[in-house]
């Protein structure tokens, strides 16, 4: 039962530093906050080419987090970079890679894609 409780609070303690520790790279936005800004960005797309196909933000490049490590050359350093996913896990991810690479102002769509009301482009 002690080892149990022990893991627990390692486990806490573990989330609540990555948390903190993301909340000083990574700006969380509202729709509206959002909107304000990524036409002046750079909007990325994190999710997978299906589910970009499927609907994006207008505007929007996929860059799927699942390449992102080999596209990092595609995104500039000196502008702000505007990320979002469907619920918003797959964005911070991918701003962590992009802080360790150096980009500065980093951005996300609280509650992602699936919270979005404006303009959606689909492919057909």
């Amino acid at each position: 039962m002690e080892l149990i409780l022990i893991f627990l609070v390692a486990f806490i303690l573990y989330g609540a530093f990555k948390y903190f520790r993301q909340k000083r790279y990574l700006t969380t936005l509202t729709e509206d906050q959002f909107v304000e800004g990524y036409r002046k960005a750079q909007l990325i797309d994190v999710r997978e080419p299906n589910e970009f196909e499927k609907g994006h933000i207008l505007g929007a490049r996929n860059i799927p987090l699942s390449q992102m490590k080999h596209r990092l050359v595609e995104i500039r350093k000196d502008k702000p970079v505007y990320l979002y996913c469907q619920s918003g896990a797959r964005s911070a991810r991918a701003a962590n890679m992009l802080n360790r690479k150096g980009c500065e102002d980093l951005n996300h769509l609280k509650g992602g894609f699936r919270k979005w009301t404006g303009k959606v482009k689909t492919k057909k």
